[in-house]
């Protein structure tokens, strides 16, 4: 039975597509090799598949720039130095680019200014101005960060202060003596204006390491400044 005729286009699928370059890369490759023993050719073949995979097939005594070589002397042209002249005007291009990049920091920073014109000039000046504008805005944008930061801060710690007076107004805390307590070793607290200077007055009450001791009971008054 005689094989079905298959047309030549583009296989959509991409997996049969991948098949077929593959079994007729190995194909070509075998073509090759036999070329190369029985008619002592030199063969190169280069292929690069649609995933950009790269395979090559080149006969074992000779090199891929010596077919190159042959190549460009049989049809009496220099691919290389064809090449060369291409990366020539790409690295002078650069070196332009890089030149002129130079000089445009220079005068941003003052320097180089006399070979410009007033034009040159005044538009070097709008560009400064619009580059301070820019760092200027920035500059008062960092501030506001700053300051909310700050004030959440600030609302926290008055938070925690709210906090504390109110577990010291739970505990039935004095809020003019707030360090006495009422059940402690204190028996009184005396508080009282005199020509202008306040005393305080704390009598010691005698508890059970006076009573041992034998010492008894001590006031002690302290001047406070109003």
């Amino acid at each position: 039975m005689a094989r079905g005729k298959i047309q030549i286009k583009r296989i959509e699928n991409s997996t049969n597509r991948q098949v077929t370059y593959s079994k007729r890369r190995n194909g070509l490759f075998k073509k090759a090799n036999e070329l190369t023993v029985l008619c002592d050719a030199k063969v190169s073949i280069i292929m690069i598949s649609s995933t950009g995979k790269l395979h090559e097939y080149i006969s074992p005594s000779v090199s891929t720039k010596q077919l190159f070589d042959q190549y460009q002397k049989t049809l009496g042209i220099d691919l290389w130095s064809s090449h060369y002249e291409k990366m020539q005007e790409h690295l002078k291009r650069l070196k332009d680019v890089n030149r002129n990049f130079r000089r445009e920091i220079r005068q941003r920073m003052g320097e180089s200014l006399n070979e410009l014109s007033y034009e040159d000039l005044r538009g070097l000046e709008q560009d400064m101005e619009t580059s301070l504008k820019i760092i200027r805005d920035r500059k008062y944008k960092v501030i506001s960060n700053q300051i909310e930061t700050y004030k959440k801060k600030l609302r926290n710690v008055e938070e925690i202060h709210r906090s504390l007076l109110h577990e010291f107004d739970a505990i039935g805390a004095d809020p003019t003596y707030g360090l006495v307590d009422n059940e402690g070793d204190y028996d009184s607290v005396l508080a009282y204006s005199d020509g202008g200077r306040g005393i305080l007055a704390l009598r010691l009450q005698p508890n059970h390491h006076n009573l041992h001791t034998g010492a008894g009971s001590d006031l002690t008054t302290f001047a406070l400044l109003e």
